[in-house]
């Protein structure tokens, strides 16, 4: 547990706060924290989570662009993924997780590199669903934070741990203020 860690684990809280907020502050203050996460993580040899981390950087600056300028005219509303985004993005998440998986464990020496990448492929598409507010990305967060809160646990990286705890009850207040943002959207 270093200073760094948690300073990255509290701006991370803050951030997923603005964003169930859905105040677009939300993605500046996140760029810090998966920068510095990216950093972190390149030092604890879960190197699917660096690669993670810095594809969050640009989805960082993304989100921001979509919640300030995307709905061109009026603010971006919350919204459901279809049925067939639904498929698509799980299939998707599935084959970058075998994909990437597959080449961690074959061309480094990353910790537990399947489930590692299994965590960030839909972890991208968590992120990518945030981007575009629909309301399925915190069902999604949810299930990835618990999962999340067990890895950091085994390697021990506490104040990491205890952030996606803080994460896990986020995605519920998330999953209920946008389902109701959605249910009174015009």
């Amino acid at each position: 547990m270093t200073s760094f860690e948690i300073i990255a684990a509290l701006l991370g809280a803050v951030s997923v706060w603005l964003t169930v907020r859905q105040n677009p502050l939300c993605w500046p203050v996140g760029l810090g924290m998966v920068l510095m996460y990216a950093w972190f993580f390149q030092s604890t040899g879960l190197y699917s989570q660096v690669l993670l981390h810095l594809v969050y950087a640009a989805v960082q600056v993304y989100g921001w662009w979509q919640w300030t300028r995307g709905g061109i005219r009026q603010p971006l509303q919350v919204t459901s993924v279809s049925p067939r985004g639904l498929l698509l993005g799980g299939a998707a998440a599935c084959l970058i997780s075998m994909v990437l998986g597959a080449a961690m464990a074959g061309f480094t020496d990353a910790v537990h590199p399947r489930l590692d990448a299994t965590l960030v492929a839909f972890s991208l598409l968590a992120q990518f669903w945030m981007a575009l507010k629909r309301v399925q990305c915190w069902l999604l967060w949810l299930v990835l934070d618990i999962a999340y809160v067990a890895l950091f646990l085994y390697q021990g990286y506490y104040p990491t741990a205890a952030l996606y705890c803080v994460f896990v009850l986020l995605a519920a207040m998330g999953w209920r203020q946008w389902r109701a943002a959605q249910a009174v959207a015009p």
